[in-house]
Formats: C-alpha cells, structure tokens, sequence
C-alpha cells in the first residue's frame, strides 16, 4: 500500500478506506466560492460492490492498494456479468459489469481491457483510451451556426449521447474518448 493525495485518484484506482477496498469510479474537483478545494469521488466497495460518495480535501491523504495489471478479452455478458477470456491460457474469469460504471456501453465484444487484480481478484477494468463509434442520429446544423461555435447533440450506436462539431452527420464514425464520452476526431478510413 501507498500513500497519495485525494487529488491524484483517478477511476480505475483502488484504495482502501475505512478497512474496506473500493474501485474509484469517477472523481470531480469542485471548488466552493470560499476555501480550499475538495475531490468528490464515485467509488464502488468492492466486496459489496455498494456504490459510495466521498469527499476529500485535496491535502488528505488516501491508501492506494498495489494491483496486478493483466490483459483479458471480452467475451460476452451473462446477466448482470461479464465474462472475459485469458488469452494466454483461455481461461475465463467473471466479474459483474458495474466493475465499469458508466464506460459500460463502450465495451464490444473481442476488445482487449486490462483487468487490475489484488490477490488474484478483479478490482477494476480500463478500456481502451479511444474506440470508433457510428453517429446513428445527429442533430441538423442551424444556419447561421459557424463551425467554430457550438457542438450539438448526437446518438452514438452504443446508444451514448456525445457533442460533436456541426459537419458531423449520421452514418460517420467518430473516435471517442471512453474516460468521459468527449469526441476526439472524425475516423479515419
């Protein structure tokens, strides 16, 4: 275990508090009008896989468990689980799809993740930084709108709403950032 401040957690990191160990899932620096900031923090317990919010001064100091990083392959959903592949001896290990949060609909089956394992237990799963999605419904550009000022709303095919520039139409595929759904760029090919 090590210590780190509140402020350097990120989702995916586990940490223990209060002798239970949770899975951040997402963290938000909010800064009040007056003092010091403070890092509210999504986390999931891991045996109880309870959500809880906390809240940190950005000068606390957290406990962050040490994990194995290891590859897996996506293979399908079962229930409320999903099952992953070892694709050095194929074998296969579950774990339930709140392990993801809200990336969840970013998951397609045959994609690389990297499971983070305590003692041999999954704790966390990262998916790739970006994935190329299919805008299926996008909204039409207003006129006298510039390129240059506002996004607008669009329906990715994973069923995610994500704000694009205005020259993007239904049918294009896009490369989105999986960590908080932003669009990147147009993909390529």
């Amino acid at each position: 275990m090590a210590k780190m401040q509140a402020n350097q957690m990120r989702a995916g990191m586990v940490i223990e508090f209060e002798g239970q160990r949770y899975t951040i899932l997402k963290q938000n620096i909010m800064i009040p009008g007056k003092g010091n900031a403070i890092i509210q923090v999504d986390m999931r317990n891991i045996k109880t896989g309870a959500k809880k919010d906390q809240r940190w001064r950005t000068a606390d100091t957290v406990e962050r468990l040490t994990t194995e990083d290891k590859e897996f392959t996506y293979s399908y959903a079962d229930g409320e689980n999903l099952v992953l592949m070892d694709p050095e001896t194929y074998e296969q290990t579950t774990v339930h799809k709140d392990i993801l949060g809200d990336r969840l609909p970013y998951l397609a089956e045959n994609m690389t993740v990297n499971v983070r394992l305590i003692e041999g237990e999954p704790v966390s799963m990262d998916l790739p930084d970006t994935v190329v999605l299919e805008i299926v419904e996008a909204d039409p550009v207003v006129k006298g709108q510039t390129a240059s000022s506002s996004y607008k709303p669009a329906l990715m095919s994973n069923g995610v709403k994500v704000m694009v520039p205005p020259f993007i139409t239904a049918g294009e595929k896009i490369v989105v950032r999986t960590e908080d759904s932003t669009y990147m760029e147009r993909a390529k090919g």
